[in-house]
């Protein structure tokens, strides 16, 4: 172990024990990536939140408590460990902050979040590692990174940590009045041109001033961050240190994601054995009360039911795309006049769509298993793992050639194992749409095009080559 690259992810949130969305997917399936590699030592800090269940609590050993301090104020800390797939877990407990339903959304996030980055640190000795890189994801771990080079940096143990700052979404910065800088966060007036950003603390600017390498999850989002259309205001802090920006494409786990192992698909299948995929189409059309018909295609959309996920393209055109010989379904919870717009859908095309509004896993599954074309015409997307996983079900994905959609799904035509349009226009999708359901009727073409999706390699190993080098890069600087 001594000889190993000892790196330490800071995040809020991470698979198999807390989730509510791709960071999660993220933080947990590259840790086990990185030591699979064999030559890295990887622990996670996370909250103990009161939403993880009591299966994973009694899986955990107290491994000791400590004080943290939170500006003026000191602390509670107790600290809970367990290992799960080579990668050790930390878990910082404090039922003030965290002993409440729901990760975010409260009205102390600032504060609670402060408290967990600085448990980050501070359980550095008594748990006896220090990294060689401390990595922080999204806002909610930046200020980990501001404290390291603001306060920690003054001690010996600490002073040689590299550090990474990953933005998973731009959208959300940690953003706080000025007001909170030393009573909330501890951070010395000296300081505050590091967080302060238009009038106010921003957490994530500070992250990006003070990292020694600012990542994103595709190397198109990290280009488009650097513009005004998709920085959300953080477009001159990207442009500014775009000398330690770098973007890698996230992956998924491959063995998680397996219809040849889905115990939630009504039929096993995979890329060499594709005819039990038709049962699980079979099965998904009698579910959802949709007409029994082997060679209608079924286009599917698993999402946010939120305008920049696209549902604006689709809703202005889908009556149209109905015309064709097709089926229809949508599943997720959203904004109100979508999830009404769909059930009216639904209700005028009870043969051919069904909308399912709700948030359930097990149905996701089915609908990636059974549908054949599957629909993600994002404004903007980060990364994205639906497209890859509609891609490891044999669903051939659709997508909008934005960020990681970009990056992961290339267009039929040219070789690739999608199909993609370029402008944010619902017409350019429709068209696109209308040659994918033409070349469904080609079953040999289809039959191809299938195959090639199952068998592109989206898996975390090839992410983490590129996180490898990076790290290695970082290390290597004196």
């Amino acid at each position: 172990m001594k000889n190993k690259k000892k790196i330490l992810f800071v995040a809020s949130e991470s698979t198999p024990f807390i989730a509510t969305g791709g960071l999660a997917e993220v933080v947990g399936s590259l840790s086990k990536a990185l030591v699979r590699r064999g030559d890295y030592d990887v622990r996670v800090v996370l909250p103990l939140y009161g939403d993880i269940c009591q299966d994973v609590r009694d899986k955990l050993q107290f491994a000791g408590s400590i004080t943290v301090p939170v500006a003026w104020r000191n602390q509670y800390c107790g600290i809970f460990r367990c290992k799960s797939d080579g990668v050790i877990y930390y878990f910082v407990d404090n039922e003030y902050y965290f002993k409440r339903k729901g990760l975010y959304g409260h009205y102390d996030d600032g504060e609670r979040f402060a408290f967990f980055c600085r448990s980050a640190l501070e359980i550095l000795p008594k748990v006896e590692f220090y990294p060689d890189i401390l990595h922080c994801h999204d806002w909610q771990a930046a200020l980990a990174t501001i404290f390291l080079k603001t306060i920690y940096c003054r001690d010996e143990k600490y002073r040689n940590i590299k550090t990474v700052f990953t933005v998973h979404n731009i959208e959300y910065q940690g953003k706080f009045s000025l007001d909170n800088l030393q009573w909330l966060f501890g951070i010395d007036s000296s300081c505050q041109g590091l967080v302060e950003y238009d009038g106010c603390i921003n957490l994530m600017k500070g992250a990006m001033e003070c990292c020694d390498i600012l990542s994103t999850v595709s190397p198109t989002y990290a280009e488009q961050i650097k513009d005004p259309y998709f920085a959300h205001g953080l477009d001159a802090m990207v442009r500014r240190n775009q000398g330690k920006l770098c973007g890698i494409i996230n992956g998924i786990d491959p063995d998680y994601y397996d219809p040849a192992a889905d115990k939630s698909l009504f039929a096993a299948y995979s890329a060499d054995d594709l005819a039990p995929k038709a049962v699980c189409k079979e099965q998904l059309q009698r579910m959802l009360n949709l007409q029994v018909r082997p060679n209608t295609p079924i286009v599917a959309m698993i999402s946010r039911l939120v305008a920049h996920k696209g549902i604006d393209l689709v809703a202005e055109v889908i009556d149209r795309a109905l015309e064709n010989d097709m089926q229809f379904v949508i599943l997720g919870t959203g904004d109100g006049r979508y999830e009404h717009f769909f059930a009216d859908l639904a209700a005028r095309h009870s043969q051919q769509v069904a909308a399912i509004i709700a948030f359930n896993p097990q149905l996701s599954r089915q609908i990636y298993s059974g549908a054949d074309i599957f629909l993600m015409p994002s404004l903007s997307e980060p990364c994205g793992l639906a497209q890859m996983i509609a891609s490891r079900y044999g669903t051939v994905a659709l997508v909008r050639e934005t960020g990681g959609l970009k990056d992961s799904i290339t267009p039929y035509g040219a070789g690739g194992n999608g199909f993609t349009f370029a402008n944010y226009n619902a017409y350019d999708m429709l068209y696109v749409l209308n040659q994918a359901l033409q070349l469904y009727r080609n079953k040999t073409e289809w039959k191809q095009l299938v195959h090639k999706a199952m068998t592109t390699d989206f898996s975390w190993n090839v992410s983490a080559g590129g996180y490898d080098a990076m790290y290695a890069s970082l290390l290597s600087i004196k």
